[in-house]
């Protein structure tokens, strides 16, 4: 173990797969003076399928060295602007949350705030909330353009975007992009762990003999936690009793028109069912409950439910909701399905790994191990984990399905009190305050699940002093704006197409005056 005024100058990586080469990848590209290893078996398998992320895949790959091209050549990778929620709220409903800015504010009043004032007043006049965001309206229309930021006053300015790809294909291209940069790959399954006097890992043991040493280690060997939780015995605290779905059956497709520039998550009697597509096949899978539903039963509601001729047989996946107690542990550090499990409601599995390698190397133990640098890593990784597993549990609690036992459960739940307090307020006022740096979703995320979800909810107070013809004049402004700019977006599929013939990434035209937000205050009286 690297200890205080011992610097680290070898980092040993247990797995690979997803976690193991997107740790690699930016560590070598940024670690040049670092011996870096990584230790993997053919013979055992990874969760590779459809991956969905979120916006900040994007400072990754930025990171990482990985330009755009790549993704879409070499990972199959399509444009996401959003997640569709489809009979979430409730059966016939649907809504998108969507990336990138919500309409615009007046004064201080946000655009979810007019919407719910205006709602209250007069529902018949406004339209769902979705029409208030480009990133919304782009996607249902299966449009796609990069953002404009020439015209702050513009639409197009908020356009925002992550990936769909091949989990599978993702890491093979980080990999290559890692030995390219000489990380040297170890293949060999481990069966043995040594320790030092200290605690700490001193080598791993592999099944032909051969030991694997190094100052730092990095546990990517998935749900096993071979490190973390074998080795170390680091606790797992389990969210079982909030989040109930323990399985997952996962199958690919075959393709179908139109590629859709979003994900899909449509609820299911007991969990639901994702849809990624990609540029060869649609990724689907189906999480549920064993305690309400066997796993035949899953498989075959997932096959009755696609959108394309299945290219495989389902295969199943078993997890347990929660998070290691603590993700760094002497000189190891957990990084993705060791450090911990939630469901890929809202795409944040590759969020949580690249966040991870974002700490370490933010606080890389360069002269030795920190014990403050340790606590603050996992303080970090705690308040990032606990405000997904909340914002997940969110969708579930507020729902208005009934008379189905796993949605009725999850309804009337009692929720972790950080929840209960964010819910109280949102339903008071409308109002949400981020409260901590490491928190992962922001309001615009917030909003409108809870508004998609139905919420029962009341308008900031202060609406009250915005008079019906500003107010109506504002939101109509914002909807007609918007939509005139999503309908004139590019096609989604020809942007990709366009993309892999070597065309350059552009942004799309800069709006003319018409597509210009117009906003109009409220007249002093």
């Amino acid at each position: 173990m690297a200890a205080p005024n011992n610097p680290v100058r070898s980092i040993t990586i247990v797995g690979g797969g997803t976690a193991g080469w997107m740790t690699a990848a930016v560590l070598s590209q940024w670690l040049s003076k670092v011996k870096i290893r990584l230790v993997e078996s053919e013979e055992i398998g990874t969760i590779g399928v459809g991956e969905a992320t979120i916006p900040h895949i994007r400072n990754y790959f930025a990171l990482a060295g990985i330009e755009l091209r790549d993704v879409l050549e070499h990972s199959m990778a399509t444009f996401k602007m959003g997640i569709q929620f489809v009979d979430w709220g409730a059966p016939g409903e649907a809504y998108i949350h969507g990336f990138g800015k919500i309409g615009r504010d007046m004064l201080w009043l946000h655009p979810h705030q007019l919407w719910l004032a205006a709602r209250a007043r007069d529902p018949g006049r406004v339209k769902s909330f979705d029409h208030y965001s480009l990133n919304c309206l782009a996607a249902l229309e299966n449009r796609f353009a990069f953002a404009d930021a020439r015209n702050p006053q513009s639409p197009l300015a908020d356009l925002d975007y992550a990936y769909h790809f091949d989990a599978s294909l993702i890491a093979r291209l980080l990999r290559t992009k890692s030995e390219e940069r000489g990380v040297e790959r170890v293949e060999g399954k481990i069966v043995d762990v040594t320790k030092a006097d200290d605690g700490s890992i001193a080598s791993v043991t592999l099944a032909d003999g051969r030991t694997v040493d190094g100052d730092f280690f990095v546990d990517c060997s998935g749900m096993r936690a071979l490190l973390i939780g074998g080795a170390l015995g680091v606790d797992y605290e389990d969210w079982s009793q909030w989040l109930l779905c323990d399985r997952a059956q996962a199958v690919p497709c075959e393709s179908v028109s139109p590629l859709t520039p979003y994900t899909r998550a449509t609820a299911r009697t007991a969990g639901w069912q994702w849809r990624i597509p990609l540029q060869h096949r649609i990724g689907n899978g189906h999480v549920y409950a064993s305690s309400l539903m066997s796993d035949d039963a899953a498989a075959d509601v997932l096959l009755a439910n696609l959108d394309g001729k299945p290219l495989a047989d389902p295969r199943p996946v078993r997890f347990q909701p929660g998070r290691r107690v603590r993700v760094w542990e002497k000189n190891v550090l957990a990084v993705g399905l060791s450090a911990g499990f939630l469901e890929p409601l809202e795409s944040t599995s590759i969020h949580l790994i690249q966040t991870a390698v974002h700490r370490l190397l933010a606080l890389f133990p360069a002269e030795g191990i920190s014990q403050a640098d340790v606590d603050e890593f996992n303080l970090q990784a705690r308040i990032e984990m606990e405000d997904v597993r909340d914002f997940v549990i969110a969708h579930y609690k507020v729902t208005r399905r009934s008379g189905e036992p796993f949605w009725d459960y999850v309804r009337e739940m009692p929720v972790p009190d950080t929840l209960a307090e964010r819910l109280d307020l949102f339903r008071s006022s409308g109002r949400f305050f981020k409260h901590q740096a490491a928190e992962l979703f922001a309001e615009e995320s917030w909003v409108q699940v809870l508004i998609g979800q139905g919420l029962d909810m009341r308008a900031d107070p202060v609406t009250q002093f915005v008079d019906d013809d500003a107010l109506f004049g504002f939101l109509d402004d914002l909807a007609d704006v918007i939509g005139d700019v999503a309908r004139d977006l590019p096609d989604h599929a020809a942007v990709i197409e366009s993309l892999l013939k070597g065309a350059a990434p552009q942004a799309a035209p800069v709006a003319p005056p018409r597509m210009n937000f117009t906003i109009n205050y409220p007249a002093r009286s």
